[in-house]
């Protein structure tokens, strides 16, 4: 596969897992409409990028040596 990305990255991994939780839901009782499932997905894959580009900042800023070119 070319354009490889990390596995946060990935709308079909959150779809699963939202897919899951929204079957979770309806065994309790709740529905969570495929519109909603949808709209959650994007969110998601957003907060997902979000916060792995917070802790490469994070990990850049408390490293203890530095980084060269070579």
């Amino acid at each position: 596969m070319d354009g490889m990305k990390q596995w946060y990255q990935s709308k079909a991994v959150w779809g699963g897992v939202i897919a899951v939780a929204a079957s979770l839901l309806q065994l309790m009782g709740y529905q969570v409409s495929q519109d909603l499932q949808g709209d959650l997905v994007d969110q998601a894959v957003t907060l997902a990028g979000v916060a792995g580009g917070l802790v490469a900042i994070w990990g850049r800023l408390s490293a203890t040596h530095g980084i060269s070119g070579k």
